[in-house]
């Protein structure tokens, strides 16, 4: 979605966790140590935070609120757990739940990543299955296949173009 320039303000979270090879900090994640990711949370600057797999992982609210302000339609990843959080402060927001197709195609797709262990591999597919229980959380599921990515963007698309359509709009306000 980034890359074909839509216009929306891309939410760069925050996390503890160390930083992969192919990522680039300021651009997938905000990495921080611990102290100051605590400094954070101390200072009420993170819109909802959450400890996951032994890592710390947060959404900084100067990440949200200006673009919020001047109406930017808002793209943030998170978990189940962070988006529960959020639709209680924001519930007008829009949630989608990206859904695999299957657990063996979620599972493959984790091992091809190559960047956890087998005990955390059986966590994250654990997760996963609990997460899917949340559905009723979100407004719209959207089943994402593997090399299929342009079928997700056209059905975020879609539902932005839906959303905007409405009789009666969302407003989104920090």
């Amino acid at each position: 979605m980034r890359k074909s320039e839509r216009p929306f303000h891309y939410v760069v979270t925050a996390t503890t966790r160390p930083r992969r090879a192919t990522e680039k900090n300021g651009v997938n994640y905000h990495f921080l140590p611990r102290k100051e990711f605590q400094q954070m949370i101390d200072k009420h600057r993170f819109l909802e935070w959450a400890n996951v797999y032994g890592n710390y992982y947060g959404v900084p609210k100067d990440e949200v609120s200006p673009a919020l302000s001047k109406g930017i339609d808002t793209i943030v990843k998170v978990d189940v757990q962070g988006a529960a959080t959020i639709k209680k402060i924001l519930p007008q927001a829009v949630f989608i739940f990206l859904m695999p197709p299957s657990m063996q195609a979620l599972g493959k797709r984790l091992k091809r990543r190559r960047s956890e262990s087998s005990e955390d591999l059986a966590l994250r597919l654990a997760t996963a299955r609990k997460e899917i229980g949340s559905l009723p959380l979100f407004d719209y599921v959207i089943t994402s296949h593997q090399d299929e990515l342009d079928e997700v963007v056209s059905q975020i698309d879609a539902i932005v173009a839906a959303e905007k359509c409405r009789v009666k709009p969302r407003t989104v306000e920090l």
